[in-house]
């Protein structure tokens, strides 16, 4: 039995997340269906964690099992060449018996963008939030260094969830303002929770707006309570860029 790492790179606007599900095309899905054209081989893909349907990825990281004889190279190439065009595995090699691309995951960093300017762009809608009203990036930066640090942020959790665990630790945000009114909004953690990026950038920005005082992340965090956070930012503008082993 040999053991497979790829990095993938993927446009998530056309499928239902990374994960199988019944109602939808998933990247784990095609990711599989493809493995098995070239090796003729069935096999499990373990992702190092779901993005949600839209979300996109610059370097999603996977491992599967397999006892194909094929060279690491053909299988790369026949993978790519069945593949649609917006998913493509950048690298795939040939790992240690006990790497797992979801158990090993020290970090995750993923980027949000948004683009702020009173005109709604006609193109690149799909890899941003659009976001007319001026925002305040001096106060968003001081409301992002509540969020960093081990803390329980069920409120920034999806609603109806069945995690129980919901302390997470986050060790970076990081706010960037780009050429053309885009913004990046870097968030880097151990783990995540369902929706928990989204619901922090709908929080910074309502923050950003003027709506909230930058003081206020903090209670926000301590009152452990969905409803009491920001709106959930759109799934195009986040994009999984890195995963630390």
């Amino acid at each position: 039995m040999r053991n497979f790492k790829m990095i993938v790179e993927y446009d998530g606007t056309a499928y239902c997340g990374w994960q199988r599900q019944k109602n939808g095309i998933s990247i784990q899905q095609l990711l599989e269906e493809a493995i098995q054209r070239i090796t003729g081989q069935k096999v499990a893909v373990i992702g190092s964690g779901r993005t949600d349907a839209g979300v996109h990825a610059i370097n999603q990281v996977g491992s599967f099992r397999c006892t194909t004889k094929l060279p690491v190279n053909k299988i790369f190439m026949g993978m790519n060449s069945v593949l649609p065009p917006d998913i493509v595995v950048k690298e795939l090699e040939e790992v240690a018996d006990d790497f797992n691309a979801l158990r090993d995951v020290k970090s995750k960093i993923y980027v949000y963008k948004i683009c702020n300017q009173r005109l709604r762009p006609a193109l690149g809608r799909n890899y941003f939030w659009h976001i007319r009203f001026p925002l305040d990036i001096a106060s968003m930066k001081k409301a992002a260094k509540f969020l960093i640090g081990t803390h329980d942020f069920s409120c920034f959790c999806a609603t109806g969830t069945d995690v129980k665990d919901r302390v997470r630790t986050i060790v970076d945000v990081e706010i960037k303002t780009r050429d053309e009114g885009l913004m990046e909004i870097k968030v880097e953690s151990h783990g995540f929770l369902k929706y928990m990026v989204r619901n922090i950038i709908g929080t910074l920005v309502e923050v950003g707006r003027g709506k909230r005082k930058p003081e206020e992340m903090k209670s926000i965090i301590e009152s452990r309570d969905r409803t009491v956070a920001g709106v959930t930012a759109p799934a195009c503008g986040l994009f999984l860029k890195e995963v630390k082993y």
